[in-house]
């Protein structure tokens, strides 16, 4: 379900829109009561520094919509809206052009001239390339651990693997097209967050085994799914996602972590060895391999150095 651009635009402000007291609008910028998103677009300062980079990169696109009104956003801005994995607060936003013959920058604006046709959809009040489309050219740009969570996050929704790779092959963009390879044959629809995904990378690239995804455990009739699990040794790993923890209250969020470590307790009844990492542990690819050698996961292929590379990238 796609959230409403309506409730991003309505925390921005525009400069046009101030007629009767436009002064009062950069008063406020000056004070820092305000932030300017993009030129003539305003938002709260004190909501905008509440946002996380990727929300922050959303309200961007949302903003450059109202500036743009007829703008077909694609790449990365159309991954937003179509709420697939974004990472961080990317630099640009992809606006498509089919009448383009050149691709050319305006600022933070990067307005794009392809060969290949791409179809666009509209969701709510924005047009964007669609979800083919979206996913192949923001895989094909992304380093390959976060476009393998771009592409598992597409397979969750439906979309086929051969699909996505037919539909590569025949665009005249190339780029990257060996990567792309790689995430097609990797990709797994059970991979249910980012974090698993860039996970099972990192898991691969170190040269552990495979690991079963989302395991199921039942115990006194209450259910429980592992994020990995290597069943031959009988060890469990989670990749954490902080975002679970976050509540409105402290009492709400400090409930989240009791439940979150009583599930791991009942987890920790299926195994001889339990590893638990998080998003920067994942990045920092030593803590990982520490983590899961010590919970008994065998290594079986060489390391792959030239690919975890790309992932400090």
């Amino acid at each position: 379900m796609q959230q409403s651009p309506s409730l991003d635009e309505a925390r921005l402000m525009l400069a046009a829109d101030e007629r009767h007291m436009p002064a009062g609008l950069y008063r406020r910028a000056s004070r820092r009561e305000l932030i300017r998103v993009r030129p003539g677009v305003y938002a709260s300062a004190e909501w905008w520094s509440g946002l996380r980079p990727h929300e922050r990169y959303r309200q961007r696109v949302a903003a450059a919509a109202r500036v743009f009104p007829d703008a077909v956003f694609m790449r990365e801005s159309a991954a937003s809206i179509h709420e697939l994995p974004t990472f961080g607060e990317p630099r640009d936003i992809h606006i498509f052009d089919p009448d383009r013959r050149t691709t050319k920058r305006f600022g933070d604006v990067v307005v794009h001239a392809t060969q290949t046709p791409r179809d666009v959809v509209r969701i709510d009040s924005w047009c964007a390339t669609d979800l083919t489309a979206t996913v192949v050219d923001t895989a094909r740009h992304l380093p390959p651990a976060y476009a393998l969570a771009v592409v598992d996050a597409a397979l969750r929704r439906g979309l086929g693997r051969a699909h996505l790779r037919d539909w590569s092959l025949r665009d005249s963009n190339r780029r990257h097209e060996r990567m792309l390879a790689w995430v097609w044959d990797f990709a797994d629809p059970l991979a249910e967050s980012a974090g698993e995904s860039v996970s099972r990378a990192v898991i691969s690239w170190l040269g552990f085994a495979v690991p079963v995804l989302q395991q199921v455990f039942t115990f006194e009739g209450i259910t429980d799914r592992s994020d990995f699990w290597w069943p031959h040794v009988r060890a469990i790993g989670e990749s954490d996602g902080y975002g679970k923890y976050v509540a409105l209250t402290a009492q709400a969020a400090v409930n989240r972590v009791v439940r979150e470590k009583v599930r791991e307790d009942r987890l920790r009844r299926y195994s001889d060895g339990f590893a638990r990492w998080d998003w920067a542990d994942t990045h920092l690819v030593l803590p990982v391999e520490r983590k899961l050698l010590r919970a008994g996961v065998p290594l079986v292929a060489s390391r792959d150095n030239a690919m975890l590379a790309t992932l400090r990238r």
